[in-house]
């Protein structure tokens, strides 16, 4: 298994976009697929008889007849072919290590969380999940993990598998994260960007479900980005695509970890908005806090210039991507509407006005979840392979 998710061709990406359709339904039949893709016939038969071939999806005869089924073929539904195996995800955040279980759909059958500073401590970090995987492995019974899909919060480099960075992940430079998990916990591995897998899960099973062409952006101790052009993520040709969290905002001097001023994530982490908040609520719990149930006329101000720092930023992508909709998630996407509206407010002033009209600003419907989530549903792709 290579160390990072490996281009696609348009005839791989119908075959799995079609097996994705029917791993989250209850089945579903050639015609079904056609309306639901607005793929031809011709198409969508060819997909099919691919996954049939390799044993990925089973058919059988409706239950019951429709209308005009008299005569001909009988029609089938299309069902994932049932397996034994299990899945596992990773989202490495730059404070935290979430681990999931999952099923053969991706579906999550355990999770384990813990707080940890992951940037200085790549091999600490990296025992941590596997150590994290076993004990999920031992509580749900399970003895085989068929593919592991972590994400890590900076860039990595899609050609040679290294973690290109000295500055965002400055104990992982160097390392292949892939070849290091593999290692610990024998378990066939797949390493992405946390926001390319963000934007997957959002795609998969979020808000990205409504659109073809979007941006997902993670704001939380970090702020990055990640293209989705067709309904696929965009890397790059490096896979280095989406590093908007190191754009420099004129007039700023705050020093960011990447070792310069001004940097978009030293002026907007989640740490920022929530000291300003704090400053303005010293007696808030710490909880309200970070889940956004601070809410008055001060907090409302604060996330609403924080939104609109964020949507100048995001309004230049815009005119260059002409999205339908920008997705917001991460630990900031929680605090919902007021950031919302100023990143929306921003966009309309900055972009190009029919660009920002054919825009929608919503919240991520995974919330914090979204990067596990595409780890777990690009886990469970990459084991029915």
């Amino acid at each position: 298994m290579p160390a990072t998710t490996q281009r696609s061709s348009p005839r791989t990406r119908t075959r799995d976009d079609l097996y994705d359709l029917i791993r989250t339904s209850d089945g579903l039949t050639r015609a079904e697929l056609v309306d639901a893709t607005g793929l031809s016939r011709s198409t969508v038969n060819s997909a099919v008889v691919r996954l049939l071939d390799a044993g990925r999806v089973v058919e059988s005869d409706l239950e019951e007849k429709g209308p005009g089924s008299g005569s001909g073929r009988p029609a089938t539904r299309l069902r994932v072919a049932p397996k034994s195996s299990h899945v596992a995800g990773v989202d490495f955040g730059h404070s935290h290590i979430y681990v999931a279980l999952a099923d053969a759909s991706g579906e999550p059958v355990g999770e384990q969380r813990i707080e940890l500073d992951v940037d200085l401590d790549a091999a600490g970090a990296m025992d941590v999940a596997a150590d994290l995987l076993a004990r999920l492995q031992r509580e749900h019974d399970v003895e085989r993990v068929s593919q592991l899909v972590a994400g890590i919060p900076g860039p990595l480099d899609t050609l040679t598998g290294l973690v290109r960075s000295p500055t965002i992940l400055s104990s992982w430079v160097g390392l292949s994260p892939a070849d290091e998990l593999t290692r610990r916990t024998g378990v066939p591995v797949v390493v992405e960007n946390d926001a390319v897998l963000g934007a997957y899960g959002e795609l998969r099973r979020g808000a990205g479900r409504h659109y073809e062409h979007f941006l997902y952006v993670k704001a939380s101790h970090g702020i990055g980005a990640s293209i989705v052009i067709g309904r696929a993520p965009f890397r790059g040709s490096t896979g280095l695509a989406g590093e908007i969290g190191h754009t420099r905002l004129p007039g700023h001097t705050e020093m960011c970890r990447c070792g310069n001023r001004g940097c978009l994530e030293a002026v907007l982490s989640v740490e920022t908005v929530r000291e300003q908040i704090r400053h303005a609520h010293p007696g808030a719990a710490e909880e309200d806090l970070r889940v956004g149930r601070v809410d008055d006329p001060v907090t409302r101000r604060i996330l609403d210039e924080a939104g609109r720092t964020l949507g100048g930023v995001l309004a230049d992508l815009c005119n260059l991507l002409n999205p339908e909709a920008v997705v917001v998630g991460g630990e900031l996407g929680l605090y919902g509407a007021p950031l919302l509206e100023g990143i929306r407010a921003a966009v309309d002033r900055h972009a190009q006005p029919a660009t920002a009209a054919a825009l929608e600003v919503v919240a991520a419907e995974l919330g914090t979840s979204a990067e596990l989530v595409g780890a777990l549903q690009t886990a469970a792709t990459a084991a029915a392979r």
